[in-house]
């Protein structure tokens, strides 16, 4: 199983179906707040972020599979899927155990080099509240499933880096 990662993390389908799953959440992200009119607060924003690094990392792993930059696709993975699910888990605790002292902030707050909410605000702009459920599907709500995808994210992620310690057998057509 390790080698069959290792082996898929240097070819570029496996980088692209995972960016294809990353901007697929990111698409239906879009959907719920500009065709759901769903609001998107300030932890929605950051996971989003933290989606959006994973997209990267696909991305970068799918542009250079065979070389030294596939490490760097990998670290980028593992820190957004840590980042999203520590963002997701801390949403989800708002949303389970309201107290109005523990809220998020009115905006997000992105640093000076790298204004997001400035250069795409309908995409980064955030005017909900994190502490209200605006939507659920099986009992779950949206920072729920975010939990669940994060996870998710991170168990591949960490395969992945294992693998790279066990190399993909070299297969020879003529042995022996």
């Amino acid at each position: 199983m390790l080698r069959y990662l290792n082996s898929s993390s240097r070819g570029r389908s496996a980088w692209l179906i995972m960016a294809l799953t990353a901007l697929a959440l990111e698409m239906t992200a879009l959907y719920f707040q500009h065709v759901m009119l769903l609001r998107p607060c300030v932890m929605c924003i950051y996971e989003r972020c933290a989606l959006f690094g994973i997209l990267g990392a696909a991305l970068i792993g799918a542009i250079a599979p065979k070389t030294p930059l596939r490490w760097v696709a990998i670290l980028l993975w593992l820190y957004s899927a840590v980042e999203g699910l520590r963002l997701a888990w801390e949403h989800t605790m708002i949303q389970l155990h309201p107290n109005p002292f523990v809220t998020c902030d009115f905006a997000a707050r992105f640093p000076q080099w790298l204004p997001l909410d400035k250069w795409l605000p309908s995409v980064f702009v955030a005017t909900g509240d994190c502490a209200e459920n605006q939507w659920s599907l099986f009992t779950l709500g949206m920072p729920q499933w975010m939990v669940v995808i994060f996870a998710a994210y991170l168990i591949v992620a960490a395969a992945v880096l294992l693998a790279q310690f066990f190399p993909p057998k070299k297969r020879e057509i003529f042995s022996r």
